[in-house]
Parts: structure tokens; sequence; C-alpha cells
């Protein structure tokens, strides 16, 4: 096959189009009037590709950056998947009024995605307002004078590797954080030192071989004020995931190192040109974690439920309907735990229903330290048998959950009317052969004599063959 320009310029533009409706990136402003101890937020968001790259989120005068969150939706729609993934950044004011928040542009996955702005309005707290802490890693000048003696200044400061539970049954998921605390009365001026590839070095040690993941993906290190045992310190998360235990075996997490820039002071610190500071390392170290890991009760589905707190959200498209017409029902599953691990309802027992195979659309949050959503499973259905169906003999499914430490069920609470006749009938003729098949088993199939047209089929016959073997001679004469 050739390839003309107009064949190639043509096949690019239909890649570009297609790309183009495939893959789609946005930026999304949160609410413009807030509390002044409310976030005000910017999310980006991408469509059918993975949020690998973005740029920096803008700045906002009055606004400090507190954290960012990210979610994910799959959809499966007749057999078709389509993604959205996003990712939220968190501001927070620091003083009541009106602020600016200026056109800009944010680069998401090599897209320039434009943003118009928007004017927020800050007020009156909408509960009280927690405490702002000093950021321990501010720059400061040090002046000194005379010769240049270095001191070490202690630091005020811990790592720390936590969990929100130590024990859990295997399926529940516990979240697990590695953070870095500085007390608010620390004098030591330190820095993080490359921390990606500590960061990397460090998941390889702690993640264990037996647990499904699903990260926080923190990008930016913020500092939150906390209290930990009665004495004020800020905490940079470093790296958050919620853990989820495939099998019954306890997860030790072991002492991993986190490395930073300590800044030796200089003990003179009157001189103008003497340097106020010299560069050094310190290693701060986490203590080992344990969690146990419990089995799960007997129950014929043991190995199967999903383990976590949910519960059911249900519709159904009629309530009342005739033999042979369709209905949709949505069964979706909402609540905290492994989303992803979810299986279909049990719909074993159809009853006197064609179901067909559902559409799931699976949604993911991971926020506030968990990791919550929704499985969705819609159904098309078409009854053939007339009558009152309660839809929670038919569509059930079974969890375990660990708050009560018991098996659980969700069960529809919807029922469904059919009127009309009963489609078996219908069916059974659909299959009739016909008359021609019924003349079968009436008809002697016993050789007969010939009859009084005997001659005439002998005569065609005899024709027949005349035609044929004239044909043949035509054959051979045009061959020689």
């Amino acid at each position: 096959m050739i390839l003309t320009k107009n064949t190639v310029l043509g096949f690019a533009f239909f890649l570009i189009v297609t790309i183009g409706f495939g893959q789609k990136a946005s930026i999304k402003i949160g609410q413009n009037k807030i509390g002044i101890n409310q976030y005000f937020t910017i999310t980006i968001q991408v469509e059918n590709e993975r949020l690998k790259k973005y740029s920096e989120f803008p700045g906002i005068e009055g606004f400090v950056k507190r954290g960012t969150s990210s979610s994910t939706s799959t959809n499966f729609i007749n057999g078709r998947m389509s993604s959205t993934q996003s990712l939220t950044q968190n501001y927070q004011a620091t003083a009541q009024g009106k602020f600016t928040l200026s056109p800009f542009t944010m680069t998401i996955n090599d897209t320039k995605v434009q943003s118009n702005g928007i004017l927020i309005e800050v007020g009156e707290p909408v509960q009280r307002q927690s405490r702002r802490s000093r950021d321990p890693f501010d720059d400061f000048f040090n002046r000194s004078s005379g010769p240049t003696e270095y001191i070490d200044v202690e630091a005020d400061a811990f790592a720390a590797l936590s969990v929100d539970k130590n024990e859990v049954f295997v399926g529940e998921g516990f979240t697990a954080t590695l953070a870095f605390y500085v007390a608010e009365a620390n004098e030591a001026d330190m820095r993080f030192y490359d921390l990606s590839n500590q960061i990397t070095e460090i998941v390889k040690k702690v993640k264990p071989s037996n647990c499904w993941e699903e990260n926080f993906s923190i990008d930016q290190i913020v500092g939150d004020p906390v209290k930990v045992n009665g004495k004020d310190y800020t905490r940079f998360k470093i790296y958050q995931t919620t853990y989820f235990p495939l099998t019954v075996q306890d997860i030790a997490f072991p002492s991993v190192g986190l490395k930073m820039i300590k800044y030796k002071v200089a003990k003179n610190r009157s001189t103008i040109f003497g340097r106020s500071k010299k560069e050094d390392y310190e290693t701060f170290y986490s203590k080992p974690k344990k969690v146990t890991v419990r089995d799960l009760p007997p129950h014929p589905l043991k190995d199967q439920v999903a383990v976590g707190n949910y519960r059911l959200e249900e519709k159904l498209s009629v309530k009342e309907l005739s033999t042979g017409e369709s209905f949709n029902y949505d069964f979706n599953i909402r609540g905290v735990g492994n989303i992803s691990a979810i299986e279909a309802p049990s719909t074993s027992e159809a009853g006197p229903f064609d179901l067909y195979p559902p559409n799931v659309k699976q949604n993911i949050t991971r926020a506030n330290g968990r990791v919550s959503g929704t499985k969705g499973y819609n159904y098309y259905g078409i009854p053939n048998e007339p009558g009152t169906y309660d839809l929670g003999e038919i569509f059930s499914w079974v969890f375990f959950n660990p708050n009560k430490e018991q098996y659980d069920t969700l069960q529809s609470n919807q029922s469904l009317v059919v009127t009309g006749g009963s489609r078996q009938n219908l069916s059974i003729a659909s299959n009739d052969l016909g008359d021609f098949y019924d003349r079968i088993g009436r008809v002697d199939n016993s050789l007969q004599p010939l009859n009084g047209n005997s001659w005439f089929t002998i005569f065609v016959n005899i024709l027949a063959v005349v035609i044929l073997g004239f044909t043949a001679f035509l054959l051979l004469k045009r061959a020689s």
C-alpha cells in the first residue's frame, strides 16, 4: 500500500483528535467563601491516564499551603474502562478578609491548563481554630565576629513510624505514617536531605510483602501542629500508606533512619564577615513497630469476603413492569476498606429473570489517613414470569465487619411487581421448526413403485446425461 502525503496527514490528525478526546486535564477551584479555619482548595484532574507529573500549585497571598490529598475513579461500562485521577492542594488563610487568586497556568502531564482565578472571602471561624505553629525550617541569619568556632546545637526532634491500629484482622486496613517531629522549643537549624532517594530506600525496608497497598502519594512536605505527650510539635509527614494484610502473618516494621542536614552555629555570633553556620548531618532513627494480624472467624465464605465497614446504596429504575420489559438495578457498596478487592454480589438464585453481567464503577479516595470509596454494580434484567419478587432474595453481599467482629450481609430492600403473561410458552414457540417437520412423522418412508409419471422422469434423466456429454465434448475439443 502506498502512503500519500494526504493519507499521512489525515492519519496524524486522527491520532491527535483521538488522544485529545481520550485524555483530558482540568483545574477545579474550591469554594471561595470559607471560614478562617477552613481550607481553600485547588484540584487538578486527568481522565483516562495517570497523573504522572505537574507543575507547582500557585501561591496565594494571605494563604499557606497545608498538604494534599489524592483520589482515583475507575469505571467499566460495556466492557470499556474509563478513569479519573485527581490531586487536591489545601490552602490555609492567615487572616480574615478578601484575597485574590490571580489567573494562573499549570502544566499537567505536558498539557498546559489555564484557570481564570477567583476572589476568596475569608470570614469568621466555623469552629475554634487550631494553633498555628512556627516552621522550624525557616532560615535565619546569624552574624559573628572574631575567630569562627562552631558548636553543635542539640535538636529537639525525632523520626517516628506510627500506625493507627496495633492489631487488625486479615484483610482489614491500617495506615502507616513515617513523619519527622520538631518541637516548638527546638533551636537547631535543619533541612531535609535528598528526600526522594531516602524515601525510596526506606519504603523498600518497611513495605510488607504480604499486603495490598494504597499509597497517599505525599508530594509536598508541609508541617501541621500536633501534641506528643502534652508537648507541642510540628509534624512533617514524609510517607503515608494504608496496608491491607492478605495473609495471617504479623507485620514487623524495622527501625529506619532519616538523614537530615543539621547546621552547626558559630560560637561568636557577632562576626560580620565570618560564616554564621556550618553544614553537618545527623540521622534520626525510628523505633521498630509491630502489627498483629488476626484470622477471621469460621464461615463458609471466610476466604472470599471483603473486610471493612460498608453500607448499601441501591436504586431500582422501575417498581412495576410487565414480563418482557427491562429494568436496571444499582447495587452500590460504599464504605471504608479495600475497595479494589470488593467482588460482585451473589446472584446465584436469579429467579425468573434474564439477568446480564453488570457494568462496574469504582471510586477510591485516600484522605484523612484512611481509604474509602464506592464500588457499584449496575444490572440489566428482563422478567419472564409474573409475580412480586423480593430482590433481597436475589441480590446479597457478605462481608466481615472488623468493628463488630462479625460477618454481615448487605441485602436489597427493593421489590419488583411483574404483570403480564408467562414467557415460557413464547420461548417454546420460538423453537418451533414449522409444519414441514411436523409432516415428517406422518409421511410413509417405505419404497414406492413408479407411478404414471415414471416415463417423464426417465426422459428428464436421459436429457441431463446428453447435455453433460455434449459439454464434455466441447471442453476436450477446445483443449486440443
